[in-house]
């Protein structure tokens, strides 16, 4: 059996998807937020990659061998967010929705391995498929 997930982190976790809901409904509604849904959801696409960085340092010595993936897992999502940020918006919202998700699929890989604890995962897929749902929405709703 895998631990619970902390009831914090479920309530953080939630916590960071509004600026996701909000600022995507508003692109929905037609305001001009895309800007800003694109620059929350780079800082979040840095955000998990950090994670991975924290996972490095902390490693105990018989993950090792995982140290250079983690490390450019740690730093991959804050380029490729930055790359979001200099293409135009739609290209941009629709390359961070991708990006989230396939953060998680490489976490859910690295879980196989025994990398990654459980309850993150699933924790991290749940956000991570609305996040990127709000995007994908924004990118697709923008004329």
């Amino acid at each position: 059996m895998t631990a619970p997930i902390p009831p914090l982190t479920l309530w953080l976790g939630a916590a960071g998807l509004l600026p996701f809901l909000g600022l995507a409904g508003g692109v929905l509604a037609g305001a001009e937020w895309a800007p800003a849904l694109a620059a929350y959801g780079a800082t979040i696409l840095a955000f998990l990659g950090a994670v991975h960085w924290g996972l490095a340092l902390a490693a105990p010595a018989g993950e090792s061998q995982a140290a250079a993936g983690r490390l450019a897992l740690g730093v991959m999502p804050a380029l490729i967010g930055w790359v979001a940020l200099l293409l135009p918006l739609r290209p941009g919202l629709a390359l961070l929705a991708g990006a989230i998700l396939a953060t998680a699929a490489v976490e859910s890989w690295a879980a196989r391995r025994g990398l990654v604890p459980p309850a993150y995962l699933r924790l991290r897929w749940a956000l991570s498929l609305v996040a990127g749902a709000c995007l994908m929405l924004a990118a697709v709703a923008l004329r």
